[in-house]
């Protein structure tokens, strides 16, 4: 009597404790299922910034292609995500692809001055385009630079392209002003996708590497 006593003890804690490990398990994957379903919804974070899966820009619904850390040294200086309307692997087809775009920069470094982002921004376009492209594009590339101001850690700089319309800048969602022209907008997105990108690992990232 006392060993079928102590049998059916056994066999109801064996029952408690395969029941408390499938509660675990269920409990596990349900986490699982939840952590996947946010970030796919709300994209990824980077370095405390969140990066959105998708954007609106003027009603055109554009998809990230890629995000990434631009560093200089060892410093961390923005977060760069890349929209596009449908996700691209190659630069080829970026730089050709005819629709809508955006280039997002989140600022994690305390400041960057004017005159800095200009220095970049003109490195960028001399070491990718050739000397004949700038030529035809220095008065553009002139009216792109009058554009941006110093920015600081927090702020945002969208470079968005509208077929028709061309490159519209923007500063933490206050529109500075647009530069025409189709050609314009692939020479600024070769600052991170030409031959001597701005930075490799960023370029790897909007690529989807």
């Amino acid at each position: 009597m006392k060993w079928l006593l102590l049998k059916g003890w056994g066999n109801d804690m064996k029952r408690r404790f395969d029941m408390k490990v499938a509660l675990n398990v269920f409990i596990i994957c349900l986490f699982s299922f939840l952590m996947i379903s946010v970030e796919s919804a709300f994209g990824k974070n980077i370095a405390g910034v969140d990066v959105p899966q998708s954007v609106m820009i003027e009603n055109k619904a554009l998809v990230l292609n890629g995000a990434g850390i631009r560093k200089k040294l060892f410093i961390k200086v923005y977060v760069g995500s890349l929209y596009l309307t449908a996700k691209q692997t190659t630069v080829d087809k970026i730089l050709t692809d005819p629709g809508a775009k955006s280039i997002v920069m989140n600022f994690l470094y305390k400041e960057v001055s004017t005159q800095k982002l200009v220095d970049g921004w003109n490195k960028g376009f001399a070491d990718n385009s050739s000397v004949k492209e700038i030529k035809a594009l220095q008065d553009r590339i002139n009216q792109f630079n009058s554009l941006f101001t110093t920015v600081y850690k927090g702020d945002e700089i969208r470079l968005d392209y509208l077929p028709g319309e061309g490159t519209q800048v923007r500063i933490n969602g206050t529109l500075k002003g647009s530069v025409p022209g189709e050609d314009f907008y692939p020479a600024v997105l070769k600052i991170w996708l030409g031959s001597k990108p701005a930075d490799d690992d960023l370029m790897q990232a909007w690529l989807g590497k």
